[in-house]
């Protein structure tokens, strides 16, 4: 037996409620942290950063499996609407630390999302990920067909805005936030390259 098809069968053995479990402990974790003075004397910023960057984290390992399986024969499949479910968690997370503990104000909000071009960016790529989040049942995909595949297809964009977000909002250039973004359009573009080869074949 391969190392490939080791890996396969313990995936089918892993529960996605194990998965879940897993991913969202580190939610309550850096929460704690920020109460107790773990985060520095002004954690507010630590801890909206730390859940928006474990939502693009989540969001490029929901992008790693198609190729994963495409060119290595990895099969993940039924853990990516988990990772995408926890994506859209932590980058909830991520806008109520934003909006109610560092902004505190409803007026305040709008203006940032107006008059801010990161923060604009940002809530476009939560919006994007909303109507996946709300169809990420088993009910959604029976109801939408073929057009669930479509509809989810947003990730894409949604993952290059966060990337984007990321970039806008550190300041100056910085090299983590290129890195996170150099991995997502590479994870892209490994999607085109076997339509390529189809349509050049064609």
């Amino acid at each position: 037996m391969s190392v490939v098809d080791r890996i396969n069968g313990f995936a089918r053995k892993v529960p996605t409620w194990a998965v879940y479990i897993l991913y969202i402990l580190p939610a309550p974790y850096f929460f704690y942290l920020a109460l107790t003075g773990g985060l520095g004397p002004d954690p507010v910023k630590p801890l909206e950063h730390e859940y928006g960057e474990i939502a693009l984290q989540l969001l490029i390992i929901g992008l790693c499996i198609t190729p994963l399986r495409q060119y290595f024969g990895l099969n993940l499949i039924k853990f990516r609407r988990t990772f995408g479910v926890l994506a859209f968690t932590y980058v909830t997370l991520h806008l109520l630390v934003w909006a109610v503990l560092d902004v505190q104000s409803i007026n305040r909000v709008v203006e940032d999302i107006i008059k801010r071009p990161y923060i604009t960016i940002g809530m476009a790529g939560f919006l994007l990920l909303l109507p996946l989040a709300l169809t990420s049942n088993n009910w959604s995909v029976r109801r939408l067909g073929p057009k669930w595949r479509q509809l989810h297809k947003l990730t894409y964009v949604a993952v290059i805005l966060g990337g984007v977000h990321y970039i806008w909002l550190v300041k100056g250039i910085q090299l983590e936030p290129l890195i996170y973004m150099a991995v997502i359009l590479g994870l892209l573009a490994l999607r085109l390259r076997p339509r390529k080869r189809a349509s050049a074949a064609a």
